[in-house]
């Protein structure tokens, strides 16, 4: 019986469907082509997976509190073009002009954050016009080109950002690393700290957390600047290794970052959230983008393929919420 209990309530935890998803999909395109557990290959999907990655972390937090951020796009592209440009320039070195795009990137995420809990509009509608005002003014500094980033290989805030190493003929980078770190200490942050009560009690019933004297408010603001500032890491990280920071960059990642989210098991409601579920839900929607092209599916196809995996999650998750209210 006991051990009946503890399936129950393995199956039941919001992690469980994003795995068995993504067992399937391993399976799936190893079956078709071998090359895709290739060392290279899944070497490469690793480098790709931790910009949205990083977005995804934040992004989890926020959603549990109950808001959004629709910007984070556009931010991806803003902070590298600014970095650039004033490296570029000779207006600063590449530590000040890395600096001056975070503190910008926060500047962003708090007016977000002020928008939404002093003038009480829905994160919905500011976070979209704060994306076409970033966006806008990403293409104003740069005139619409893409900033030059070939000389960060002399630098070593590139080195420690993005360098890669080899363990045999397995190339690693190091912003691999910063994504793990990140999803270990927000991890623990939501589930081990009082912190994580204040962003779940902020979403699911913000009432009842103030009444507790959780300031729901500024809970919201800082995970906004969280939210901002991972994305303009996650920019100028992207903007390191494709050696170009161009204003366009990001284009679309607010939804396919909420989509991680939503796969993973975080409730689009708010008042329940899971990093776990958020990496498994990471690594479904970049190990699919791979899979499908290497199996011969054109990639222009990949929408399909997200729009119904979150159809099928959605479904699952609804259901084995249903059966574990009922105590099925």
């Amino acid at each position: 019986m006991e051990k009946h209990s503890f399936v129950q309530r393995l199956i039941a935890r919001p992690e469980f469907g994003p795995l068995v998803l993504l067992v399937v999909e391993l399976a799936v395109f190893w079956s078709i082509n071998h090359e895709f557990l290739s060392v290279g290959n899944i070497s490469n999907t690793l480098s790709f997976t931790v910009e949205l990655g990083l977005i995804a972390l934040a992004m989890t937090l926020l959603m549990t509190s109950g808001e959004f951020d629709l910007s984070v796009g556009s931010v991806f592209g803003f902070a590298p073009v600014v970095m650039w440009t004033l490296f570029n320039t000779g207006a600063a070195s590449l530590e000040l002009a890395f600096l001056v795009a975070m503190l910008l990137a926060a500047v962003i995420g708090w007016a977000n954050g002020w928008f939404v809990t002093r003038v009480r509009i829905s994160s919905f509608l500011v976070t979209l016009g704060m994306l076409l005002v970033v966006r806008g003014t990403a293409l104003y500094i740069s005139d619409g080109f893409p900033q030059r980033t070939w000389n960060s290989g002399e630098q070593w805030l590139a080195d420690i950002l993005v360098g890669s190493f080899y363990v045999g003929s397995f190339r690693l980078y190091a912003s691999l690393f910063w994504f793990i770190g990140f999803a270990v200490v927000l991890g623990y942050l939501l589930t081990g700290t009082r912190v994580g009560n204040w962003i779940q009690a902020s979403g699911g019933n913000p009432g009842a957390a103030r009444a507790r004297g959780v300031n729901v408010d500024r809970v919201k603001v800082a995970l906004f600047m969280l939210s901002a500032m991972l994305a303009a890491l996650a920019g100028i990280i992207s903007s390191i290794r494709t050696s170009s920071a161009n204003p366009n960059s990001g284009s679309g990642y607010e939804l396919e970052v909420i989509a991680m989210v939503v796969i993973g098991g975080t409730a689009l409601t708010g008042g329940r959230g899971t990093i776990i579920g958020t990496v498994l839900g990471v690594f479904i929607l970049r190990v699919m983008r791979n899979g499908i092209v290497l199996i011969g599916v054109p990639g222009l196809a990949y929408n399909i393929f997200i729009g119904a995996i979150i159809l099928g999650m959605m479904t699952l998750h609804s259901w084995l919420e249903r059966r574990h209210q009922s105590g099925s």
